[in-house]
């Protein structure tokens, strides 16, 4: 079970934050100030520490530095008013993994830590996997590159995007990575930056199939308190909060071309203006791109520019699906087993013969993301210390029923599950609808919820339900 230390002398939310996080399976512990944080953390291991940038006895610049000169490897988020953001944007460049601003919102609460604890893990084992030995034989395999959902195996397909990774990585080149949604593009992204020399900098991720056009430029410049209906306070663009680092960008063939002008603009100029000032911000930012669609086609039909994209393209990675990567489907199915273990606290150990037969014939639309998801699922439901097919989703179990084993010929009065069942029957045909769907749009989802004439959060609310998320 993940320990969470909480610095907060507003007693009613560290106590509210206590109950919350104790009821998602964290073991908690407060602090009314920064002197007893300390004492705790001197007392104890904790694997994340939420602290209040404002504290009667110091401030989170004083708490962070103590924190990560005593305890590097352990995460910090930082929570902090409106007014504080500039310098909750700084601390993130001294170490803390991120911020959240009050009010505060479960959601993202748990969101945030989620990304944290999996970061911080990441990083361990990647120090633990480090040969201490420099001899040429043991550098060209020196670590196993594991970040977040992506672990780098021994399929030939793995192999060769490892030596992408380690020889770009130490470079500034801006990086396109092409692969299916779910393949683990943002991983190697935060692979490519912990390898870099920015390492120490903030990795600033950023979902452009999430952006409308009216939010896109705020989001990626900023804005001044005042210079809009609505911005009723400063806010820092994902440029400047990259500052120093690198900066991600997921499903960018979304982003409008009016859009794209002025990130080229960005890009070449080296430079940010928040909307609504005046004053330009030098920027030293490293971008990684990632994309499940052609850009190249998106060129040829007038739907993303051309100079753009030559301007991000000084490397391109491809991403293999995971249906391609062989036996590297059980390593990763025993990597998420393992952290499904720590996180529900459970002790399931193996995969029986059916499930691994099933692992290694399905076809993962969902790639990465989908096995991750089973297997998480798998370990909850599992009653022993064994995942077996009852604990899979049906698509998956189903999957294995069609494909490779002979119908069943138990008679009809021996089924377990109603045949007329309508209220199953319809949500099966809504899943299979949503699966066609984002097949054919190669798993695009702004476009698979403009086809099902659904939003983006309705999509991934189903996507959810089906393991898809």
């Amino acid at each position: 079970m993940k320990k969470i230390l909480i610095i907060d002398d507003e007693v009613n939310v560290g106590l509210l934050l206590s109950k919350f996080l104790t009821r998602n399976g964290f073991q908690v512990e407060t602090a009314s100030n920064g002197s007893t944080g300390m004492e705790c953390l001197k007392n104890n291991h904790f694997d994340l520490v939420l602290c209040d940038f404002r504290l009667e006895d110091t401030d989170g610049r004083e708490m962070l530095k103590n924190i990560k000169q005593l305890y590097p490897d352990t995460g910090v988020i930082i929570i902090t008013g409106y007014s504080d953001i500039k310098m909750a944007v700084e601390l993130i460049k001294m170490g803390a993994y991120d911020y959240i601003t009050k009010p505060l919102y479960p959601d993202e609460i748990l969101n945030t830590i989620t990304k944290a604890i999996e970061t911080q893990y990441a990083l361990q084992e990647m120090r633990g996997n480090e040969y201490e030995s420099t001899d040429k034989p043991q550098k060209e395999h020196k670590k196993q590159i594991l970040s977040g959902e992506f672990v780098v195996g021994a399929s030939r397909a793995s192999k060769e995007l490892l030596k992408q990774i380690e020889l770009v990585a130490p470079t500034n080149y801006s990086v396109i990575i092409l692969g299916e949604s779910g393949t683990g593009k943002e991983s190697v992204a935060k692979s490519i930056h912990m390898n870099s020399p920015r390492h120490n900098q903030p990795f600033v991720a950023m979902d452009c199939g999430s952006l409308t056009k009216e939010l896109a430029a705020s989001e990626f410049f900023g804005h001044e308190k005042g210079s809009f209906t609505g911005a009723l306070y400063t806010k820092i663009g994902h440029f400047e909060m990259a500052n120093g680092g690198t900066l991600f960008l997921d499903e960018v063939g979304n982003l409008s071309y009016e859009i794209q002008a002025a990130l080229l603009r960005t890009v070449q100029e080296r430079k940010v203006k928040r909307i609504g000032s005046t004053k330009e911000i030098d920027l030293d930012v490293r971008i990684i791109i990632a994309t499940n669609e052609s850009l190249q086609e998106g060129i040829q039909k007038g739907k993303f520019r051309e100079d753009l994209y030559h301007r991000f393209n000084e490397f391109s990675i491809y991403m293999p699906p995971l249906r391609d990567r062989g036996n590297d489907i059980m390593m990763l199915a025993e990597h998420f087993l393992k952290i499904a273990n720590q996180e529900l606290d459970r002790n399931v150990t193996t995969f029986s013969p059916e499930v691994i037969e099933c692992f290694m014939n399905y076809r993962w639309q969902g790639n990465i993301r989908e096995l991750k998801n089973v297997v998480r699922r798998a370990t909850l439901l599992s009653e022993g210390n064994e995942i077996t097919m009852k604990t899979l989703p049906l698509e998956i179990s189903n999957f294995k029923v069609s494909s490779y084993e002979p119908a069943s010929s138990a008679p009809v009065n021996e089924a377990k599950e109603p045949k007329h069942d309508l209220k199953n029957a319809a949500l099966g045909a809504e899943h299979e609808t949503i699966l066609k769907v984002l097949r054919e749009v190669n798993f695009n989802k702004t476009k698979a919820a403009e086809i099902l004439n659904i939003d983006r959060k309705t999509l991934y609310n189903k996507m959810k339900a089906i393991n898809l998320k």
